[in-house]
């Protein structure tokens, strides 16, 4: 699997505890975040290196991409090109969302990338779900948990100013999509209200993947798997602030060359 950066790990971790006997390799590109402000046609290009290195350097036999804004930007050409099943974040995440909501309005944030491309809006309405949706970009927020800053009131002011759209919407229910959110779903919740409900796609993701492994026949049974984590930035970095968010497995990151390095 690969993210841009910290919050795929989210989705990581929601795979090493729903199935444990799979092997786990992890890369996150934290040597070129975030992706969320990035042209969609860079994103592509760094998520076609990513995608390609996992098969081709780690024999992979399906990829999970845990990055909303490089899963916006399209797989068809990953998915056309590779021998291997890949599962994005966005379908799970909408199939959750409209799950969640009693009135029908329900709201997504998430990067610039991520919502201007309109891919949530897109798997909502295949979805064929009868709701009512607003969106809302929230530029820094990846920044902050990124830097480990995940409460405290400059959060909180950013969060309100950024929120207000969909605050004013009444909704009930909120994707957080982009990874790196859940991270902040404290901060989140207090600004929205106990009213509205969070919905993170880490573990729709993770089901996504068991289920789509078990209709390939490809899912391990028995044992425990190995984990591996990479990153194409700072390793110390890496290991200090993705510890804290995903726990002692990261010890032993290790580096993963960006393309042309």
């Amino acid at each position: 699997m690969f993210d841009s950066g910290f919050g795929g790990l989210t989705v990581a971790r929601a795979l090493m505890d729903l199935i444990p006997s799979e092997d786990l390799v992890y890369i996150g590109d934290t040597g070129r975040y975030p992706y969320g402000s990035k042209p969609l046609a860079e994103v592509q290009t760094y998520s076609h290196e990513l995608a390609r290195s996992l098969v081709d350097d780690f024999d992979v036999k399906a990829i999970v991409v845990a990055c909303n804004t490089a899963t916006a930007a399209g797989l068809d050409e990953i998915r056309a090109e590779l021998p291997v099943p890949i599962i994005d974040v966005v379908e799970p995440g909408a199939r959750a969302l409209v799950t969640a909501t009693t009135s029908g309005r329900v709201g997504v944030i998430g990067t610039v990338g991520t919502v201007s491309s309109g891919a949530y809006v897109h798997a909502i309405a295949r979805s064929g779900a009868p709701v009512h949706l607003v969106s809302a970009a929230c530029p820094g927020f990846v920044e902050f948990v990124e830097r480990g800053q995940t409460v405290g009131d400059e959060v909180t002011v950013l969060a309100e100013r950024l929120l207000a759209p969909i605050r004013e919407a009444n909704i009930d229910a909120l994707l957080l999509g982009c990874t790196h959110y859940p991270f902040l779903a404290r901060t989140i919740s207090d600004v929205l209200g106990p009213a509205v409900t969070l919905v993170s796609s880490a573990d729709e993701t993770a089901f996504a993947a068991r289920d789509r492994l078990t209709e390939l026949g490809l899912l391990r049974s028995g044992g425990v798997g190995t984990h591996r984590f990479l990153s194409s930035g700072d390793i110390d970095l890496f290991r200090e602030l993705g510890g804290r968010l995903l726990g002692p497995e990261l010890a032993h990151t290790e580096r993963w060359p960006l393309q042309g390095a």
